[in-house]
């Protein structure tokens, strides 16, 4: 069990950097085809930030631990939207933008419901990932034309680094990705059968806690910087893309069967978003009695979940 531990540890920890050497060489190259910043921060970034739960999930799900897979997409969004916003607003009340509470949380919180719909018969077949891989293009779209009309500020001027060193950077991320999703996988599926826990439970958990990490860190520093706008942002986009794309993708390349997910599970993913929605409409700005709650709220139901 020490040595899974450990592992899993190890996992983590490679998958990261891999995420974290991928986004570097992505974006490097970006700058050379002269991508403008607003596309590269939306589109390669952004998915960088979801390669650790996109490759724990695929990884899960072609090894047969669909269950892991699902339970990472639903346990990371709701490790986002209540311990990682709690943490932050604890730190600095967060201001709201208005377009945020109009139409960024609504998008998130009809990408959870559109997951319940396509899980209520126990499966996500080819043609749910198909339709969530829709909304995910039509998601980049309404993103990209808004922040193409409401973005006045100066492009950030930076050099970015040689062609040679961005693909080694990019070959370097992807190993790093296959390599610490394996890892990690096998040794939290190891640690489930120990524990004599299920591996639903384990990617709500130990998974998806482990590769929300990045969100926690970015989320954590931008609010006590005062960039809330950040903050939130990579919490909202983070949900999404979860949904749209990492099952949407890993459910195009394997169908997957859900039987450990329970609908306490699938209720505290909508409270969480509903929540987040609710308390951005009081002054659009969550308080720190309000990130309080929704840290109490996540202890309360990781303790359910581990008892």
């Amino acid at each position: 069990m020490i040595l899974n531990i450990f592992l899993i540890v190890v996992g983590i920890a490679v998958v990261l950097w891999g995420a974290d050497r991928l986004t570097d060489g992505a974006v490097a190259l970006a700058e050379r085809m002269k991508l403008p910043q607003l596309v590269i921060g939306l589109t390669i970034v952004a998915l960088g930030t979801s390669m650790p739960e996109f490759f724990v999930s695929l990884t899960s799900a072609l090894k047969g631990t669909t269950n892991m897979a699902v339970g990472n997409v639903i346990g990371s969004n709701i490790f986002n939207a209540m311990l990682i916003v709690g943490c932050a607003a604890v730190v600095m009340p967060m201001t709201i933008l208005k377009s945020t509470v109009r139409k960024d949380i609504p998008f998130s919180i009809f990408a959870s419901l559109l997951l319940l719909l396509m899980c209520l018969d126990g499966n996500i077949s080819r043609i749910d990932a198909l339709l969530l891989t829709a909304a995910l293009l039509v998601f980049f779209y309404v993103t990209l034309k808004g922040a193409e009309e409401d973005d006045k500020s100066e492009e950030e001027k930076r050099t970015p680094y040689p062609v040679w060193k961005a693909l080694l950077y990019v070959s370097l991320g992807l190993f790093g990705l296959i390599v610490g999703s394996n890892v990690f996988v096998e040794n939290a599926s190891a640690l489930a059968a120990l524990l004599g826990m299920s591996d639903a439970v384990i990617g709500l958990t130990v998974v998806a806690g482990g590769t929300s990490m990045p969100e926690l860190a970015t989320s954590i520093v931008a609010a006590r910087k005062g960039n809330s706008g950040i903050a939130i942002g990579n919490v909202l986009g983070s949900n999404v893309l979860n949904i749209l794309f990492i099952l949407g993708v890993t459910g195009l390349i394997s169908p997957m069967a859900i039987s450990g997910i329970t609908w306490i599970d699938f209720s505290m993913l909508g409270i969480s978003m509903l929540l987040l929605w609710l308390f951005s409409f009081t002054r659009y700005k969550i308080e720190r009695w309000e990130g309080v709650v929704l840290i109490a709220l996540f202890v309360a139901y990781m303790a359910s979940l581990i008892v």
